[in-house]
This record gives C-alpha cells, structure tokens and sequence, in this order.
C-alpha cells in the first residue's frame, strides 16, 4: 500500500480529540491562561490519573509530590504538559494495535524523549520541543498497523517494531516508513511544521539537505531507546552508534553509550 493510499484510510489518521485540539493551539500562542487548561484538563478524571502517574514518576525527577493538575502544570509547565496530554490523546485514539504492545510502546517513546531532553540541554535546541517530538516520533507505527494490518503483520513476522533495522525493513518493503506515517499524522493534526518535519525525517536526517537539527536529536534518542528495550548490550552501543549525527550535534558519545544513561531504566510504563 502507497503512503498516500494508507493516508485515505479513515481508521489510521484519527481525528484529534478536543482537549488536544485546544492545546495543539496554545503552540501559536504567546500567552495561555494556565487555569483555563487545568480547568479543562479536570473534566476527564482518567487524563488527570495519568498525567498525575506521570507528573510523580522518576521520569521528572521532581522534588515534591504533584497532587493537582494545576500543580502539575506549575512543576513541569505547559510544554511537557501539552506534551502528555497529546500523548495521551493518541494512546485513547488508538487504544488497541494488532502487532503493538502499547505499553512497551509508550515505555520506548518516553525513554526517547528522556534522550532527546538530555541530548539539548547543553546546546541551543530547545528541550521542550525535542522533548515533545521524540515522545510522539513513533506513532507512525500505530498508523501503519491500524491502516495496514495484514501488510504489518508480515513485517513483523520478520523484525520486531522496536527493532534498530525497522525502518530500513519498512523501506524496503513499502518505500516509506513510520517516520513519514507519523509525521502525516502530525500535520492532520495541526502541529507545529518543525515538529512535523523533525517526525517525518528523524529514520534518516542526513538526506535531506539542509539537515534539520531537531531531527538529528529525534534519530539519536530513537536508537537509544530501541537499545534500551533490547537489552542494554555494551557492544551493541558502541558498535551501532550514530558517529555522522554524534558529530553533527557535537556529541561527547560517552553521554549515550552508557549502559545507564540518564537513568533510563527507572522509567516506568506509557500511558
């Protein structure tokens, strides 16, 4: 199936709840009254449970316990707020995926975005926003799978989703992969172009000129999350390490290779 058939596909490109809606909008927006979101946020219990799970895990590392919405929204702010939320909202749009554990999906995608928050700190990227595409850089995988399932099943008869040659597999066999599903669904539902752009070329930064550094940072956060759920294997991180985009970004590759970086194996579930 061509990508733009896949995209015609009502089932894989679901339509953004409301909430995430009204905070895909505060992206464009200078200022955001901060009481309106909580308040909005408050009207779905099952969203304040996670975001609250979330907001208190060793994810954040925070210093006190998170009790409220509003609280969460002072300790983490409206960046990695409107993050989860929109995760969220995809985790609900696609509650059940033929060939995708959800939950090793949403653990891979925060460890991801773990990286890629690490990865900016001491460099002029914004980590709110690497932070944010890393988390949802894989939601390709759930498009594909609800919009093709036979055709994804055969792929992973033969790879596994989390595997580090997936995308290469996907490209193969389709002449696309996740990364462009999801940055397809990225731009239906209304996100900033440089997350969209960062989403859709992440698999492959280097061919497209010029290279988009966001992107850069998404690629080298997927590779260490993948390793993460594959075991953590010394040689397996030093010997598949990006060296192009470690220098590109300016890369001690001691920051990555470390079997406990960033304290990744204390992360929890997803949503």
């Amino acid at each position: 199936m061509q990508l733009d058939e896949l995209l015609r596909q009502p089932q894989a490109l679901p339509v953004v709840p409301e909430l995430a809606a009204r905070l895909i909008e505060t992206f464009e927006q200078e200022h955001v009254d901060l009481s309106s979101i909580a308040g909005e946020i408050e009207h779905d219990p099952a969203l304040v449970a996670r975001l609250l799970q979330q907001a208190n895990s060793s994810f954040f590392r925070l210093i006190r316990p998170v009790g409220t919405v509003r609280d969460a929204l002072m300790v983490l702010g409206l960046h990695k707020v409107r993050a989860l939320v929109i995760g969220a909202a995809l985790n609900d749009s696609f509650h059940a995926v033929s060939g995708v554990n959800l939950e090793r999906f949403w653990h891979f995608s925060f460890a991801a975005a773990s990286v890629a928050k690490l990865i900016c700190l001491p460099r002029r990227l914004d980590e709110n926003v690497a932070f944010t595409a890393a988390l949802l850089h894989g939601v390709g995988e759930l498009v594909m799978h609800i919009g093709m399932p036979e055709t994804m099943q055969a792929i992973d008869h033969n790879l596994d989703v989390f595997d580090l040659n997936r995308g290469r597999a996907e490209y193969l066999a389709l002449g696309y992969s996740y990364a462009e599903a999801g940055g397809a669904l990225a731009q239906h539902w209304r996100l900033p172009r440089l997350l969209v752009d960062a989403i859709a070329q992440h698999a492959n930064p280097m061919e497209h000129d010029p290279l988009d550094p966001l992107a850069a940072v998404v690629h080298l956060a997927s590779w260490r999350a993948r390793l993460l759920l594959s075991g953590n294997r010394s040689d397996d991180l030093i010997h598949t390490y990006p060296d192009a985009l470690g220098e590109v970004l300016e890369l001690d590759p001691d920051l990555l290779v470390a079997p406990d970086v960033a304290g990744l194996d204390a992360l929890g579930g997803g949503w």
